[in-house]
């Protein structure tokens, strides 16, 4: 007979059930096997249709905080408190559509005076631009933002920049021009990226008139598809933006730029600026105000500080590879690379990298399917050399942060089609045109040599470094001084 004065908690429970007469039996008749390729992380296609089904009937509710109403009888104080309370219960709204609804929204913008700068653009512009990533703009998009414009003030007007839009091809443009229009969305595609290098080609060739330089040709595009270039694009403005009593008074259009932080909204007011030839007294980085350009004599650019709308999404990995969630901050890598290999064909995926990636069944054969989130990045990881430290393994998390900025970057590309296409037949010609596939192996290459380059000149640096230590070390001990 033994004593016991202590028990853990297994035991404990162990012995309360024989105390209770409790008997417990296992059962083996329920086996089901476990599927090594469904990615825990990411919802099912019936998943996915349910949430997408919610977030319909949901939508109304997606808002943004609105400037109370005030005339000029009102004071600073009294404007400032009611500017706070319906922030405040704005944010409540949100919070009870997450918690009691249980649908996941993106991260948004929580500092009240972020969005007092979104009001002062919006009172102030005769045209709100928002600009939207080509390859998700309805993500980006915020309808409500529109319906406000429109509460402030019936006059104004309100239209969609596509930017970046040189990564869709032509029937893809032309698929969402469909749309836009037959939603009545005002819309025009726009690249800041091909707008810089326009300004850098027209450079290069004032000091170099004898050159010859390859530019990308529109001719025989549909209007509808067209990609603007800047002066275009402000001539464009200029057209369609309305008249008020302020721009009667003083003959000068204002237009607000909004959007969010990652979608080219600085690239798009730099590359105007840059076509105008107008000088910028800014400091480049996140603008903390809005602030106002002089474009010309007849149109003053607003630029809006960069916000995060309240958006849905269905899992966090759609927010990583959104460019929503910061990929540095990333501990689980699984989600987002799972997305990018259920959305880009294996052998695009090879051929971009230039890497053989092996699939197998449960029983360690071959076979010919489209790879798990952990078979490429371990292929990735390996053509890369990128192993762990401790065990010499393959270190998928370094591989995963590479190529989800690869993919937010647009180096991989996929396009999210209009509501009711299919994503396969969307993007089939992406994957399938060689012109396309070469031109994005190129992109990638040019960018991998530029790490290696910058790796080896760090390295260097720090070889350098190391024998400048050690030469002083080594002159401190005899005494002697260092040159």
């Amino acid at each position: 007979m033994k004593s016991i004065t202590h028990e853990n908690d297994l035991e404990q429970f162990l012995t309360t059930a024989t105390l209770a007469g409790l008997d417990f039996a296992a059962e083996r008749l329920h086996v089901s096997v476990v599927d090594n390729t469904k990615n825990p992380f990411l919802l099912t296609e019936e998943e996915m249709e349910e949430t997408k089904e919610q977030f319909r009937a949901h939508q109304d509710l997606l808002t943004i905080p609105k400037r109370p109403q005030w005339d000029t009888t009102t004071t600073p104080e009294q404007l400032q408190m009611r500017e706070q309370h319906s922030f405040l219960e704005w944010r409540r709204g949100l919070v009870d559509l997450e918690e009691r609804k249980g649908l996941l929204m993106t991260p948004y913008e929580r500092n009240l005076e972020i969005w007092r700068q979104l009001w002062r653009v919006i009172e102030r512009s005769e045209l709100v631009v928002q600009i939207v990533d080509a390859r998700n703009p309805l993500f980006f998009r915020c309808p409500d933002l529109e319906s406000y414009v429109k509460q402030v003030s019936p006059e104004k007007e309100n239209v969609l920049l596509v930017n970046k839009a040189d990564l869709l091809t032509t029937q893809q443009r032309m698929l969402w021009a469909d749309f836009f229009t037959q939603n009545g969305i005002q819309y025009i595609f726009f690249s800041a990226a091909m707008a810089k290098q326009t300004l850098e080609d027209e450079e290069f060739l004032e000091s170099n008139p004898d050159a010859q330089i390859e530019r990308i040709s529109q001719e025989g595009i549909p209007e509808k598809a067209r990609i603007l270039d800047a002066l275009e694009l402000l001539q464009f403005l200029q057209d369609i933006c309305p008249s008020s009593e302020r721009s009667r008074s003083t003959g000068k259009n204002t237009i607000g730029f909004v959007g969010y932080p990652n979608v080219g909204k600085s690239s798009t007011m730099n590359a105007l600026v840059g076509a105008k030839k107008v000088a910028v007294g800014s400091t480049p980085g996140k603008t903390k105000h809005f602030q106002t350009i002089h474009i010309s004599d007849t149109m003053i650019l607003c630029d809006c500080p960069g916000l995060v709308f309240p958006s849905f999404a269905t899992t966090k990995a759609e927010m990583v590879v959104n460019g929503v969630l910061p990929i540095d901050e990333l501990r689980e890598v699984q989600g987002p690379s799972g997305l990018v290999v259920q959305r880009i064909p294996k052998h695009y995926l090879e051929a971009i990298y230039g890497i053989s990636i092996k699939t197998r069944n449960v029983e360690g054969e071959l076979v010919s399917r489209q790879p798990t989130a952990s078979e490429f990045l371990q292929a990735y990881a390996i053509a890369r050399g990128y192993t762990k430290s401790s065990q010499g393994n393959p270190d998928e998390s370094r591989a995963a942060r590479y190529i989800l900025k690869d993919y937010v970057n647009g180096k991989l590309l996929y396009v999210e089609p209009p509501p009711e296409l299919d994503p396969t037949e969307f993007n089939r010609e992406l994957y399938e045109n060689e012109d396309l596939l070469s031109r994005s192996i190129k992109k990638v290459n040019l960018d991998l040599l530029k790490e290696k380059q910058r790796t080896e000149t760090v390295e260097t640096d720090t070889v350098l470094k190391l024998i400048v230590e050690a030469s002083a070390f080594k002159c401190q001990a005899s005494g002697q001084g260092v040159l």
